[in-house]
This record gives structure tokens, C-alpha cells and sequence, in this order.
């Protein structure tokens, strides 16, 4: 069973950079290897 592991401060760096240059929450999952609801979340999260 694979457990939940946080996001670390450099993979939110990242989520930011990248969709500041445009990618989509897709393409950002895939980079990073993880799931796009997590990316949409974090996303969601922080952009208030």
C-alpha cells in the first residue's frame, strides 16, 4: 500500500514556476511525478 507523501518546498516551487510559464496542471504532474489533483490542489490552496 503506498502511503501519501507531502509535497516538498522545492516541488512547490516548481508547481508555481511552471504554471507562471503557462503549463498545465497535466503537464506539471507529469513532471514531477505526481498526480494532477494534487497539483490542482496545492494550486487551489495557495492562490487565495
Amino acid at each position: 500500500m503506498k502511503r501519501y507523501t507531502q509535497l516538498t518546498e522545492q516541488e512547490r516551487y516548481q508547481i508555481y514556476a511552471l504554471k507562471q510559464a503557462g503549463q498545465s496542471d497535466s503537464r506539471i504532474a507529469a513532471f514531477l511525478g505526481r498526480y494532477k489533483s494534487t497539483i490542482s490542489r496545492e494550486l487551489e490552496r495557495n492562490s487565495r
